[in-house]
């Protein structure tokens, strides 16, 4: 990550920045966020899914793992593939949190909301590869990769924030690019309805060299994927497969 980008992340002083920041990381903006590849922008399937997750971020819904649907389809390996649209994240405001939820439940979305550092909950089977799950979202994330992976180097009080907020993650109710469409309207009609967070005061010419005060595949967790047949694969905004 280069300097710059590491101070911008740096000056973020909460969630609403860490979501500003996201936004403009997936809209290519900020070359790099803590959690990914270095350098390294969205995966070419959440091309399409940008303006959407952008709004949700400047809304103050801090995405960190998100996917399209996809249709069954023989991958790399021989497999059948069957991907689930699906997105997680992190969100402090209340109101926001009951607009998703009750969205989700109206509309028959799977959804799972913890508090950041819940042990209880095992996380959504959103991938199948050969009829057997193979990447989920949600479940536990530990202490070390949210400080050291996830969002290392973010400012002291942005960190607080996120110990703070719960894990909302929202997932289509079938396999399949039209079933998942119903995720992406449900997240466009809360957006709609909400008043931005401080993110949104972030913009490609904001001050976030550091020096100034600042106006979006989950990180790899293997105990997360203990109760899958095989590991996560490097999660983020769409990632790349292997």
């Amino acid at each position: 990550m280069s300097r710059l980008d590491r101070n911008r992340w740096k000056a973020a002083q909460n969630l609403g920045q860490l979501g500003g920041l996201m936004a403009l990381w997936l809209e290519g903006h900020v070359a790099s966020w803590p959690g990914y590849q270095p350098n390294w922008g969205p995966d070419e399937e959440t091309h399409e899914l940008i303006p959407t997750l952008a709004a949700a971020n400047r809304a103050g819904y801090v995405t960190i793992a998100s996917q399209p649907g996809i249709d069954p389809v023989k991958g790399f390996d021989g497999q059948i593939w069957q991907q689930r649209a699906a997105v997680e994240g992190f969100v402090r405001d209340g109101d926001l949190v009951r607009a998703l939820v009750d969205a989700a439940e109206e509309a028959g979305l799977e959804y799972e909301v913890v508090d950041t550092l819940d042990t209880g909950e095992r996380g959504i089977v959103v991938t199948l590869r050969g009829g057997k799950p193979h990447t989920g979202f949600g479940g536990y994330i530990d202490d070390a990769n949210l400080r050291h992976t996830i969002w290392r180097g973010i400012g002291r009080d942005a960190l607080a924030d996120v110990f703070r907020a719960v894990r909302i993650t929202l997932v289509a109710p079938e396999y399949g690019a039209a079933a998942g469409e119903k995720l992406w309207s449900v997240l466009n009609g809360v957006i709609a309805k909400t008043v931005w967070s401080d993110g949104g005061g972030i913009t490609r010419d904001a001050d976030l060299s550091g020096g100034g005060d600042p106006a979006h595949g989950t990180t790899f967790n293997a105990s997360a994927g203990a109760e899958f047949d095989a590991p996560y694969p490097p999660p983020g905004h769409g990632y790349p497969r292997r």
